[in-house]
């Protein structure tokens, strides 16, 4: 790397750091609503009750999905306020390399002048016997005054471009930090719920833990069944798009990888990780959580569904998985689980939308 190029490096870093010092905190965004936080309240008698446990656990993990969503926007914030703040030192940096540039210039003119006898140009002129040199000189006075004037302008607008610049950094590092304080929050948040949950199934027995997992299945099954009773499925028959293909190829590859939050794969998980990753591979970038894939995305009738299409799940969209035909979607269900087919209405179906915008 050049010497020159590593002190533009070395400049930006330490603009940054100049912001992070002169930056106040201050809020800077709304952070989302905070969650009810379930409390474990006093232990169950898991042998008499296993589905109060089932009721308990669902609720706990629920939580920590929404904990997890809120995690998750707070971190694409901070990426996007971080880069911003680069862009912004990177304009300053060179802002003043030419404010330098600009201030050597009026320097050369202002000792031009002196070397000159001190007198202004016009004077000069005044004083020369020759009527040529006079017509001459009077032009090149005219587009000398020019070029100061537009020397001096563009050192005007060249600071008032770095103050606007230094502005603009400081606000963005408030709201990156904002943004940590936010995530980390969210992880708290995150963590408590899941060492709840993970408190309440290892105070169960082995054989009242695999009951347990029996009536998650039966809970699961029994939605399901009441949704295909319906008839809806009489009414889906729609194909998949050829990136839908892409994206349900995908995430279908990764049936058996772990649950974990925050995590967008190669290796693990969480379920709006699943759905942004598979669509990125199918070459269709979409937003990184539940909410803002329900907010942003084309809304479409159940019935229209086809494979690819993401159905958001609980009336907080906390929870998305991917169609991939008859009946069935794939997902990231919860910490302590891996990716996985489960039947489409198996939880309470909030909609779906449709990435791929431009098909029908």
């Amino acid at each position: 790397m050049g010497t020159g190029k590593r002190g533009l490096i070395a400049t930006a870093v330490a603009v940054v750091c100049a912001v992070t010092v002169l930056a106040a905190p201050g809020t800077a965004f709304a952070s989302p609503t905070p969650s009810p936080t379930p409390s474990a309240g006093q232990a169950l008698t898991p042998g008499k009750d296993l589905e109060a446990v089932r009721k308990k656990l669902d609720k706990l993990y629920r939580a920590a999905g929404r904990a997890t969503e809120e995690y998750n926007a707070a971190e694409e914030k901070a990426d996007k306020q971080s880069a911003e703040v680069v862009e912004l030192a990177k304009k300053i940096v060179k802002g003043q390399e030419k404010l330098r540039k600009l201030k050597g210039r009026a320097g050369a003119a202002a000792a031009a002048q002196y070397r000159g006898g001190g007198l202004p140009p016009e004077a000069h002129l005044v004083l020369s016997d020759d009527p040529r040199e006079f017509l001459d000189g009077a032009g090149r006075v005219r587009q000398g005054h020019h070029a100061t004037k537009g020397l001096l302008g563009e050192l005007t607008r060249t600071q008032e471009d770095l103050e606007q610049y230094a502005r603009d950094a400081s606000a963005q590092w408030k709201k990156l930090e904002a943004g940590r304080k936010a995530k980390a929050a969210a992880q708290k948040k995150i963590e408590q719920q899941i060492a709840q949950a993970e408190k309440l199934e290892s105070a169960l027995r082995k054989e009242e833990q695999e009951r347990l997992a029996e009536l998650e299945k039966e809970a699961a099954n029994k939605a399901q069944t009441a949704w295909l009773d319906s008839g809806i499925l009489d009414e889906i028959d729609g194909k998949a798009s050829e990136q839908g293909k892409k994206a349900v190829e995908y995430a279908t590859a990764q049936i058996g990888k772990p649950y974990q939050w925050g995590a967008e794969g190669p290796e693990t998980y969480d379920c709006s990780g699943l759905t942004s990753q598979a669509w990125t591979a199918a070459g269709r970038g979409i937003p990184r959580t539940s909410q803002e894939q329900w907010k942003q995305l084309r809304h479409i009738d159940v019935q229209d569904m086809r494979p690819g299409d993401l159905v958001i799940y609980f009336g907080d969209a906390s929870h998305v998985a991917m169609y991939i035909g008859d009946g069935a979607i794939v997902h990231a269900p919860r910490p302590g689980r891996t990716v996985t087919i489960a039947g489409a209405g198996s939880m309470p179906i909030l909609g779906v939308v449709r990435p791929d915008t431009g098909a029908n």
